[in-house]
């Protein structure tokens, strides 16, 4: 079958991409033409009619250093020269192309379509916005999109070399001010730390929007299990004339991290560009990546702020696309506004079944002030204590049937929150294999013990969507941090760790042996939450994702598994979790 054919250029697996012409891509066709937009002009009903006249290139061609030519294209008011541009990058489809739009989407998930204009890529800037206020909006066909020569890449420092070349064109353009910015959510934000990487000169700005930036330890094989549906339905949704990189296939090829997946990280050392960065607690994909690349890059000039929405209600809700212009301005015009006064880090604190506290202004993240706290297992009464357990105990669940967990649970006698990095160290035996793939999970009970959640999406402001009242709802939402370990790639850095996170190298398989037992940590992804009194923390292990796949239509993890997991604790088996406890004297300070 024609999607089915591989490719190998320079150790590199390749697949056919999926056909242009193909139903669900939605191409528009290739036209190369400069039109006027007219003010006034509505791209859909129910968009917004555009509030200013823009000139409108379509598939303008921009040859790479390697000869390849892409195609782009590029918003940019009528009434104005010498503008910056923003740049969208990524190979969704440069205007509506694409197999995923907003207005796909019921109700578009709350976010207000006649404030759009219907003009931007799938997650990408709003040229009916940012045209209006005097910048250039520019959407390339990555390398090997659409109508784009050569292959497409996931990522890595080939997709970084292009965006370098992409901006140096952008720069050279007679209506360009020579000041550009990256702009967008997930794979466009993703982007931005690669090129930025690279250090092109005429780059003045970044704002990634929830982007990970590793895809092993974030996303394909996060806790060394290898979990690729979600990026295969992105794979099968890539267009093209020519191949997409096989990450499947990669991953069967490269099982442990190797000089190709480090490649799939950027080079944080290397990005110096002022960055304004948005990250959430919830998403299953980038909420580690995001918060890793903010302490990380060694921008001078770089902002935090989490929030305790979705990634695109967020990123289009007009305060937000404001405060972007305000960072922009700043430094893509030369604005002197107040930016540079803007608190650089702004969090989010999250009250499951409360009222969430938002844009509370931190100086750092991870905080300062924070007392880590162990958490000790004891397996004779399932609960978490302050103290260690003198008494050996141990307990056991089958995972035969693809189930079995157990849990551990610990009330607060005060309010207590826990913001930041927590993480569990765990003394485990495997019974009838030589491997176990562990799943750990904090959750807020009530006093009822009934599980809290946080819902992405309000069901008021999103009727269409039917979201039932029940936990297991169909709905996006948030039950708390957690993380996943393959045992076998239990190995830790310890130069590389750090007290609130272990450091998984993931370079190395170290079978257990019959009847042994191994200490193993499992670093959990960022968090903020707020217990009331008498509220109660659980501690979940599993066999298993419990909470299942992040979307509906996208198979969950499938965990390799067999016979009893056991867990011992107490004695020489000091099992806890470790949780980055704020108190409120701190909180005060």
């Amino acid at each position: 079958m024609e999607s089915k054919k591989k490719s190998l250029v320079e150790g590199i697996i390749f697949r056919k991409s999926t056909p242009i012409n193909d139903p669900e891509s939605r191409y528009r066709g290739f036209k190369q033409e400069t039109i006027v937009l007219p003010k006034g002009y509505v791209m859909k009903e129910g968009y917004m009619p555009l509030p200013c006249e823009i000139i409108f290139e379509r598939d303008v061609p921009v040859k790479l250093r390697d000869k390849v030519t892409i195609y782009t294209d590029i918003f940019r008011p009528a009434d104005k020269d010498n503008v910056p541009a923003i740049v969208a990058w990524s190979p969704y489809g440069k205007n509506g192309s694409g197999n995923q739009n907003l207005d796909t989407f019921p109700g578009m998930l709350g976010i207000d379509q006649k404030k759009l204009s219907g003009l931007m890529k799938f997650e990408g800037p709003d040229p009916g916005y940012w045209c209006n206020e005097g910048y250039a909006v520019c959407n390339p066909d990555a390398r090997g999109a659409f109508m784009s020569e050569g292959n497409i890449y996931f990522w890595g420092s080939q997709d970084g070399r292009d965006g370098y070349d992409y901006i140096e064109w952008l720069a050279e353009q007679e209506w360009c001010n020579g000041k550009i910015g990256l702009s967008g959510n997930s794979w466009l934000a993703v982007s931005q730390w690669f090129i930025a990487a690279e250090q092109p000169p005429h780059l003045a700005a970044i704002a990634p929007w929830e982007g990970h930036s590793d895809l092993y330890g974030d996303d394909v094989c996060r806790g060394g299990i290898p979990n690729q549906h979600f990026n295969e339905d992105i794979l099968t949704h890539l267009y093209g004339n020519n191949y997409t990189e096989d990450i499947k296939e990669m991953l069967k090829k490269y099982p442990l991290m190797n000089s190709y997946w480090e490649d799939k990280i950027p080079k944080f050392e290397n990005i110096h560009v002022p960055a304004y960065i948005v990250a959430s607690y919830t998403n299953s994909a980038h909420t580690n990546g995001t918060f890793r690349a903010f302490r990380n890059i060694k921008s001078e000039n770089k902002w935090l702020r989490v929030h305790n929405s979705m990634e695109w209600i967020d990123y289009y809700e007009e305060k937000n696309k404001e405060e972007l212009r305000k960072f922009f301005d700043y430094y893509l015009k030369g604005i002197e506004n107040d930016w540079i006064k803007t608190q650089r880090v702004r969090l989010s604190v999250l009250d499951l079944g409360g009222e969430d506290i938002v844009n509370r202004v931190e100086n750092e993240f991870p905080l300062a002030r924070t007392n880590y706290k162990k958490l000790y297992l004891d397996a004779k009464t399932k609960t978490l204590n302050n103290n260690p357990i003198s008494e050996k105990g141990l307990v056991s669940y089958n995972t035969d049937n693809g189930k079995g967990e157990a849990a551990f649970t610990i009330a607060f006698h005060e309010e207590t929150e826990i913001t930041g990095y927590s993480n569990v160290k765990l003394w485990v035996e495997a019974n009838a294999s030589n491997d176990m793939d562990l799943f750990v999970f904090i959750q807020k009970l009530d006093k009822n013990d009934n599980v809290l959640v946080h819902r992405l999406i309000k069901p008021k402001k999103v009727p269409q969507m039917n979201i039932s009242q029940d936990i297991e709802m169909k709905g996006p939402v948030y039950f708390g941090p957690n993380g996943r370990l393959r045992v076998s790639l239990r190995n830790i850095d310890e130069k590389k760790s750090k007290e609130e996170e272990p450091y998984l190298t993931y370079d190395k398989k170290e079978l257990l042996k019959e009847g042994e037992i191994v200490s193993v940590e499992i670093p959990l992804w960022p968090t903020a939450l707020i217990f009331h009194k008498d509220e109660k923390l659980r501690l979940v292990i599993s066999a298993y994702n419990i909470i299942g796949a992040p979307l509906p239509n996208i198979k969950d993890v499938e965990p390799n598994n067999k016979g009893n997991h056991i867990i011992h604790t107490g004695g020489k088996y000091e099992s806890y979790l470790q949780i980055p406890n704020i108190s409120e004297d701190a909180k005060n300070k």
